[in-house]
């Protein structure tokens, strides 16, 4: 008998202890889902949210979808006018079209070398130029370029250190972003550009300090 009421006595603390178990647990979950959320107005702004007028993005490509994207605007640039000429992007630039020398057209192949600036703009410095069948120094050439060739305002031919300034910053773009090169190895294929999107320009109003 003595041994009965003993497990009798072990099955009710067991049991009490278990119920004990499951009302601390109701409660804290129903104070979890019913405890009262800070007023939003109280959530203070990160310093970043309140400071800043744009954000940044790094863009990855190709030589084959910038290729692409060159010729396409070139196109563009050139389809009101006579002149015609593409470029080729491989182990390094290449320029190759017509520019008018007299009475005719001479068609001019040029090799150039993608120096990225810090700045983001690009300057390509000659490896390489002809001029059809005719010797000409190199600076010649490029001053031929200069006066015949139709470039974007954005570009600038310097006959003198035979290269050209590629002012990819102060490119005038609709869309009022702003593009800069981060990066453009042609050997290894690792191109890289920065896009800055100034708030405004979707109409997201910015918290900056005065």
């Amino acid at each position: 008998m003595e041994q009965d009421k003993q497990n009798i006595n072990k099955w009710k603390w067991s049991f009490f202890t278990l119920l004990f178990i499951n009302i601390v647990f109701i409660t804290i979950i129903f104070g979890l889902i019913f405890w009262p959320v800070k007023n939003e107005a109280d959530i203070p702004f990160s310093e970043h949210q309140t400071t800043q007028d744009s954000s940044e993005f790094i863009i990855r490509t190709t030589k084959k979808n910038l290729n692409e994207l060159i010729n396409a605007y070139m196109y563009e640039y050139l389809k009101d006018s006579k002149h015609k000429y593409r470029v080729t992007l491989d182990e390094d630039v290449e320029l190759v079209g017509e520019i008018p020398v007299f009475s005719t057209t001479v068609p001019i192949s040029i090799r150039l070398e993608p120096i990225v600036q810090e700045n983001g703009d690009v300057i390509l410095r000659q490896k390489s130029i002809s001029l059809g069948l005719m010797e000409l120094p190199n600076k010649k050439v490029m001053e031929y370029m200069d006066k015949y060739l139709p470039v974007p305002n954005w570009v600038n031919i310097n006959p003198k250190e035979e290269e050209i300034h590629v002012a990819v910053t102060q490119m005038d773009i609709k869309s009022n972003f702003h593009v800069s090169v981060e990066q453009m190895d042609l050997e290894r294929n690792n191109l890289a550009f920065k896009i800055k999107i100034p708030y405004e320009t979707l109409g997201i109003e910015t918290f900056l300090e005065k």
